[in-house]
This record gives structure tokens, C-alpha cells and sequence, in this order.
């Protein structure tokens, strides 16, 4: 998986929105599928038009996740967010400004207002899960 610096770097070559898309769908497609005994309630994202799953996984102090979607688009979401997010602390989780790395990446604009609130949906249930560990 591209940590999210090498993808700044990558989006920041493509030249218009048609590219950035699907160059997320590209990523989605390489997201690793996700085990389907964590496709269920306790796992899914409410908010999302689309089907979308978390699993956060604890090491070391540190959070990883995995994620999935029934909607392409949306796996590619789930992955620059994971490359956002994973490999961080509780603390490191909840100083991320997401909505500037986006913007970094030119996607904020180009979101649907259904996909950005899906989005914040995905980063809400990422702090919930490094909230839950500082308890």
C-alpha cells in the first residue's frame, strides 16, 4: 500500500479530474479484499451510501486498518484513507486534518456531497476506534 506522501506526489501528476478518478478506482482495485466474516454490522460504516467496512487492527501502540466496499469508487476512498490513517498512534489519528490532505490531493472539489459525507463517516469511525483505545 502507498503511504500518503507517495500519493500527493502521484496525484499531484495527473493533470484533470478524469485521471485522479481513475486513478482511485486503480487504487481500489489493488485494495486487498477484505475477509468476509468482517462483513457485518459490527464492522460496517453507517453513513456511507455504499457498503463500506473497518477494521482496525492494534500493534505496538500503533493503528492499522482494513477496509472494503461494494462500490469501486468507494474502495478507492477507503484506500487513501487508510494510507492516510494507518500505522499511527491515537494521538498522531486525531491532529489529522484530513479535509487538507484532500485538498492537497484534488479530491475534495471533485466528491459528490454523498461520497464526501461518506468520507467523513469512514474518518469519524477511524478517531472512534483510536478514542476507544486511549479508554
Amino acid at each position: 500500500m502507498e503511504d500518503i506522501e507517495e500519493l500527493i506526489e502521484n496525484f499531484s501528476m495527473l493533470e484533470d479530474w478524469e485521471d485522479k478518478y481513475q486513478y482511485l478506482i486503480d487504487l481500489g482495485e489493488k485494495l486487498p479484499p477484505l475477509d468476509e466474516k468482517y462483513k457485518t454490522d459490527a464492522w460496517k460504516v453507517s453513513g456511507c451510501q455504499s457498503q463500506v467496512w473497518l477494521v482496525p487492527e492494534h500493534k505496538g501502540g500503533l493503528l492499522s486498518f482494513k477496509g472494503d466496499s461494494d462500490a469501486i469508487m468507494v474502495k478507492g476512498i477507503i484506500a487513501v484513507i487508510l494510507a492516510i490513517y494507518s500505522n499511527k498512534s491515537a494521538q498522531e489519528i486525531k491532529k489529522i486534518e484530513v479535509g487538507k490532505i484532500f485538498a492537497k490531493l484534488g479530491l475534495g472539489e471533485h466528491l459528490s456531497p454523498s461520497r464526501r459525507n461518506g468520507m467523513m463517516s469512514m474518518v469519524d469511525k477511524i478517531r472512534f476506534y483510536a478514542e476507544s483505545l486511549e479508554k
